[in-house]
């Protein structure tokens, strides 16, 4: 697997990041019929926000905190994952 940090050349930190979100998303609708979305990000931290089936369910800190800001943290691991909120 490529590196962020072998083709930040190429593309910017930001749309390495919505691109990761985007794989992330696609997964959690296709699995759980939730959603991710970048909300923003500003130095060190990166804000999402949980939708679909994820609004409401007790378990959308485990996606948010494991599947999301595990996955972020991968390949990205100073950043902060942060909940935007609703």
């Amino acid at each position: 697997m490529v590196q962020a940090e072998q083709v930040e050349n190429n593309f910017s930190q930001e749309q390495l990041v919505r691109a990761l979100l985007e794989k992330i998303d696609a997964y959690i609708e296709q699995f759980h019929g939730g959603s991710v979305q970048m909300v923003s990000l500003e130095g060190r931290i990166l804000k999402v926000r949980l939708g679909g089936a994820c609004l409401g369910c007790p378990l959308s800190p485990t996606t948010l905190h494991g599947w999301v800001a595990g996955t972020v943290h991968q390949f990205f691991p100073d950043l902060e994952v942060v909940d935007a909120g609703s």
